[in-house]
């Protein structure tokens, strides 16, 4: 269970990370957008990915694992979704 709350913190404040981060480069720099959005992009799914290995190597239950990594694609999923309706 603690698992899936780190990840949900993770994934929430990557959300609010780009969020914010994407109005101060927007205010101060707009022509760099296309690249705060690169930037933030390979460094959200890197994370994901590195929480769920993560968790592949600690757990030993190949079931649990495979959903938990299928939770932390959706959640991230949504993360997207939610950031780029919010934002473009």
């Amino acid at each position: 269970m603690t698992w899936y709350v780190i990840a949900c913190i993770l994934i929430i404040s990557l959300g609010i990370v780009y969020v914010k981060g994407y109005d101060l480069v927007k205010k101060k720099s707009p022509e760099h957008l296309p690249h705060y959005y690169l930037i933030m992009a390979t460094t959200r799914i890197l994370l994901v990915l590195t929480i769920i290995g993560i968790h592949l190597l600690l757990n030993e239950n190949k079931d649990e694992s495979i959903h938990f990594a299928l939770t932390c694609l959706g959640m991230y999923v949504v993360m997207m979704v939610a950031t780029l309706s919010l934002r473009h």
